[in-house]
């Protein structure tokens, strides 16, 4: 159950749930349509992505969704980078939001092109990749402005990875060291890339 509920897909829109609703002074949302991005940025990177999954189980190109071998996992996550990097381009392009809404789907876009280039020869957790990205970020934000209390946001995230990645060791989906590589995957990309611009 805990690896249904978040799925590596529906991390993005945790993101920026938690972007928009519990720091709005970092990342000025309150001047913007705020469900409307969160909106979007689940239509973008949720629901499409799942639905093209699912196409391909359905046509016979995979033959699960749960993409248990990294064979497998190529053709799917070259799909997800290419619809993440789309997205980008068109919040960009089209809507004049703030630098960070950019930065948050550049450094998820990276970290799915790079998930997706090391699943040609390794399968590392997808699911830890997704929730340790957004760990990163709430620490870097709460690092640099320290005048906004996320530490028990931290604390419950920090317990959900662990959950998490339980819970992937329970399913007998992973390894232990693909567990911590997608984790340090996620989490480097992401603390790199807020640090360097917050």
């Amino acid at each position: 159950m805990i690896s249904y509920l978040f799925q590596p897909l529906f991390i993005p829109t945790l993101i920026f749930l938690f972007l928009v609703f519990a720091v709005p002074e970092v990342s000025a949302s309150q001047f913007y349509n705020q469900w409307f991005i969160v909106l979007m940025v689940f239509m973008t990177t949720f629901i499409i992505p799942a639905l093209s999954i699912f196409t391909m189980k359905l046509t016979g190109n995979i033959s699960s969704i749960h993409l248990k071998n990294k064979e497998e996992r190529v053709f799917p996550f070259s799909m997800v980078s290419l619809f993440y990097v789309i997205s980008t381009y068109l919040f960009y392009l089209k809507f004049e939001i703030e630098p960070i809404f950019i930065l948050t789907l550049v450094s998820i876009s990276i970290c799915v092109i790079l998930l997706t280039s090391v699943s040609f020869f390794w399968k590392i957790s997808a699911h830890m990749t997704g929730i340790s990205g957004f760990l990163a970020i709430i620490i870097v934000i709460a690092l640099k402005n320290p005048g906004v209390d996320l530490v028990y946001l931290m604390l419950f995230i920090i317990m959900l990875s662990g959950i998490i990645a339980s819970s992937r060791l329970y399913l007998n989906a992973h390894d232990p060291l693909e567990i911590f590589g997608g984790f340090i995957l996620g989490f480097s990309i992401c603390f790199g890339a807020f640090y360097s611009y917050l």
